[in-house]
């Protein structure tokens, strides 16, 4: 299927929905290819967390563990 811009600006919902029926969309502007919208297999979607994400591990710098008054004094000696 090929649709111009402007129709898949106007239409993007019909768009969007042959490509969930498996058809492969290629947009044109001024008669030139310029997109392509495709239909996505449950394959194609990289995993993602749906849960928090819980404590996050560091790497150990060796730098020195601050207090919020160490880094605030550090700040106003910067000018920030």
């Amino acid at each position: 299927m090929e649709t111009t811009a402007r129709e898949f600006n106007q239409k993007s919902s019909q768009v969007l929905a042959a490509a969930a029926r498996g058809e492969t969309v290629t947009v044109t502007k001024n008669g030139v290819a310029v997109a392509r919208v495709v239909p996505i297999s449950e394959d194609d979607i990289p995993p993602h967390p749906t849960d928090p994400m819980g404590e996050i591990d560091l790497p150990d710098l060796g730098l020195p563990d601050l207090t919020d008054d160490e880094i605030e004094e550090t700040h106003k000696r910067m000018g920030t």
